[in-house]
C-alpha cells in the first residue's frame, strides 16, 4: 500500500494544471489591464479633436 502513495502522481499533475491555469489567468488580466488603458487614451484623444473642433 505505502508503495502504491509513492508512486500515484495524480496530485502533482492537478497541481501543475493549477499553477498554469493561474499563470494564463495572470496574463489575461495583465493584458486586458493594458488593453484597457490603451483604449482609454484612444477615446480621450477622440474627445480632446472633437472639444477642438466644436469650438
Amino acid at each position: 500500500m505505502g508503495r502504491h502513495f509513492l508512486h500515484d502522481t495524480s496530485g502533482a499533475t492537478a497541481i501543475e494544471y493549477a499553477l498554469i491555469a493561474g499563470l494564463i489567468s495572470l496574463a489575461i488580466v495583465v493584458g486586458a489591464a493594458q488593453t484597457g488603458k490603451e483604449v482609454k487614451a484612444s477615446y480621450e484623444n477622440v474627445a480632446d479633436r472633437v472639444t477642438s473642433a466644436n469650438q
